[in-house]
């Protein structure tokens, strides 16, 4: 599916549910894909791309960014503790914040520095033992802890399970996001970002769907 063809479903999936196409970002996750297939997307004039891992975005972006300009990168995947300070110079948005210890690592930083990337909180919807993120419980708790940082908290992401209805996740995230003034909701995928956008989806990661299958590296 062309980049094309997926800017015309977020609009069509917009328009469905009475929203300006304008309020949702569509993020390319570029993660290990071959450059040429980066590069592509590029040419088409797209903007916005979303990375998973720090150290694949340090050898990709700097020269891109040479390249083709002025480029928005959003680190999308979990982050360590010690490749903060890089996540912080590379990209401009942090959707993976997921624990208190990082979110302190971030603030100190940006003291240290004077400059934040926008953050998003990662919420474990589905409480799986194995994914990152807050629980939903603690999840005001984590936002008020996050804001007492003066981290620059723009709203929430989540990953649904692979076998659970994804928008039972997203419509969670959205009243999470509701009730603590969030407008940022970081979700909906590939496979699903219709009905993440139909639940306020602001920003929607869309990989295999423009590029094509991943490939291994």
């Amino acid at each position: 599916m062309s980049l094309s063809e997926i800017t015309a479903k977020i609009e069509a999936a917009c328009a469905k549910a009475g929203r300006d196409p304008r309020d949702v970002k569509l993020i390319a996750v570029s993660k290990v894909q071959p450059l040429d297939r980066v590069t592509a997307v590029l040419d088409e004039g797209h903007r916005l791309f979303g990375e998973n891992r720090v150290q694949e975005a340090e050898g990709k972006w700097p020269g891109l960014r040479d390249q083709y300009g002025d480029v928005e990168v959003h680190l999308i995947g979990p982050l360590q503790s010690n490749k903060v300070r890089q996540a912080m110079q590379l990209f401009q948005a942090i959707h993976s914040v997921d624990r208190p210890k990082l979110a302190k690592s971030i603030a100190r930083l940006a003291q240290e520095i004077g400059q934040c990337p926008d953050i998003f909180l990662q919420v474990n919807t589905g409480e799986e033992p194995q994914k990152a993120g807050v629980l939903p419980a603690d999840a005001d708790a984590f936002v008020a802890e996050c804001r007492s940082l003066d981290l620059p908290v723009q709203g929430l992401m989540c990953i649904p399970p692979v076998d659970e209805e994804p928008s039972l996740h997203f419509a969670l995230l959205a009243k999470i996001a509701e009730r603590n003034g969030l407008a940022g909701l970081s979700m909906g995928m590939s496979g699903d970002f219709e009905s993440a956008i139909a639940l306020g989806a602001t920003h929607v990661r869309v990989g295999s769907a423009i590029f094509g299958a991943r490939v291994k590296g």
